[in-house]
């Protein structure tokens, strides 16, 4: 409760910020002390909570247990890496840089309310808090028509899929007369109501669109593409993994004891997922793009958690989302420093900046999952938490070639960089703190694929 008070406090804080303070170098200066004193937070929250005793508050709507606050914990560490990696750059999208600070702070509070809902109108009104603020992200640069393009598109999708979400929860209330996911009446039954079997499916098409599954995915592209890079960087990482935990929250607290039910259909939009994401991220031309795609494909790995209903899929959430996240935080980083955004654009960076293709490759060997990185632990606790749940042998061996495939267009970039003539442009000039705080970032991950045990709590 501390931290989503804190992240609350944080961005009225900010918002009030930008009415104060005119330099904006010194806007971007209070927002890395506000993430700091909320990943501080956040820790001391985990530190001296009870594990044998989550908190339940506001008659029971907010359960925060110990998996909860870890992972809140996680995702306030990963804001902070991203404020200090990109913040300077948020100069550059517009004049209302404290209100970019704000609507990230915004968006925190409403992944924390994800991860510890007991109730289906507080998922409801997470899931509001955190997609709202990113509809105006999105469409910030205001100069730019594909940045406003993917404002609206996003808008309107999201405001469609809410609807199909509240259809879903009403369809569950009508079965079970309850909104609290521990309480439902089909727990205990030993037939499934159709109208709670519709429910299910409504609040699983909801969550697909959110965490861009296919054949719910086709936003994901034109929004991540058309949003600056600064924030697709955010929307692609920590807001997806959060999304994700609120799906792994409702379908094994709630629907975990009806999994052959809906297991199935999981295990399609995964493999759905997988295939689309792979296969369109080969034949783009655009780095940032591919990244896009790549996010889908990442996105069919993490929905192996959500269709494996026991302990180790839990696991391989946390160590997916950061891994994930810090690897693509660390490549968006990169990004926001060339000028061209095209293949072609990395060609001959290795002579030109050899720390900052190293950096690059380290980020994209994770994204792969090439061994000693937390890509690769990552994919290893995700398919091993599917192995245990057992049926789903047949997705697990896709899933290995769909890896096998994500190679290619990874090291597409790496080749550039290395074996390719060319004189890669930067926009912005490469300092020794960029350098810094990218080889911490390195090193993040790298010390994830050899101790995940250090990262799953």
């Amino acid at each position: 409760m501390k931290a989503i008070i804190a992240a609350t406090i944080l961005g009225i804080v900010l918002m009030f910020t930008g009415l104060f303070v005119k330099d904006k170098k010194s806007v971007v200066s209070i927002a890395i002390v506000a993430m700091l004193a909320l990943f501080g937070v956040s820790i001391w929250e985990y530190s001296t909570a009870d594990p044998t005793a989550p908190q339940e508050l506001f008659n029971n709507l907010l359960r925060i247990d110990n998996y909860a606050l870890w992972f809140n914990m996680l995702m306030a560490g990963c804001t902070f890496l991203y404020v200090l990696l990109m913040g300077k750059r948020f100069i550059s999208v517009g004049n209302h840089v404290a209100e970019y600070f704000t609507l990230i702070s915004f968006i925190l509070c409403g992944i924390f309310l994800l991860t510890s809902y007991n109730n289906l109108l507080m998922l409801f009104i997470g899931i509001e808090i955190m997609s709202i603020p990113q509809y105006i992200l999105a469409g910030s640069d205001k100069r730019n028509l594909k940045s406003n393009e993917a404002s609206l598109k996003y808008f309107l999708m999201g405001a469609f899929t809410t609807g199909i979400l509240l259809m879903g929860i009403t369809l569950l209330y009508g079965a079970t007369g309850s909104f609290y996911i521990t309480s439902f009446t089909f727990l205990q039954s030993t037939t499934l109501n159709p109208l709670a079997l519709a429910g299910i499916i409504f609040v699983l098409i909801a969550f697909a669109f959110k965490v861009s599954a296919a054949p719910m995915h086709m936003w994901t592209p034109d929004v991540y593409d058309g949003s600056p890079t600064v924030f697709t960087a955010f929307m692609s990482t920590i807001v997806k993994a959060g999304a994700f935990v609120g799906f792994l929250r409702l379908f094994h607290i709630s629907f975990g004891s009806l999994s052959d039910h809906w297991m199935m259909l999981v295990a399609i939009i995964t493999a759905a997922t997988l295939l689309v994401g792979n296969v369109t991220a080969v034949f783009q031309q655009s780095v940032k793009r591919m990244l896009a795609y790549s996010s889908i494909a990442q996105a069919g790995f993490m929905l192996f958690a959500v269709a494996s209903v026991n302990a180790t899929a839990w696991q391989g959430m946390t160590i997916y989302a950061v891994a994930y996240t810090v690897a693509t935080i660390g490549m968006f980083a990169v990004l926001v420093k060339m000028k061209d955004y095209t293949y072609d654009g990395f060609n001959g960076l290795a002579k030109k900046e050899p720390a900052l293709a190293f950096f690059t490759t380290i980020f994209l060997l994770s994204l792969a999952g090439i061994p000693l990185t937390g890509g690769f632990m990552a994919k290893y606790f995700v398919l091993n938490a599917a192995v245990q749940a057992g049926g789903m042998l047949w997705l697990v061996i896709f899933a290995l070639l769909m890896a096998a495939i994500s190679v290619y267009y990874y090291f597409r970039v790496i080749i550039a960089m290395y074996f390719k003539t060319g004189d890669a442009e930067l926009n912005h000039e490469v300092t020794a703190a960029d350098k810094i705080l990218l080889g911490i970032t390195c090193a993040l991950v790298i010390l994830i694929g050899v101790a995940p045990q250090l990262f799953i709590g």
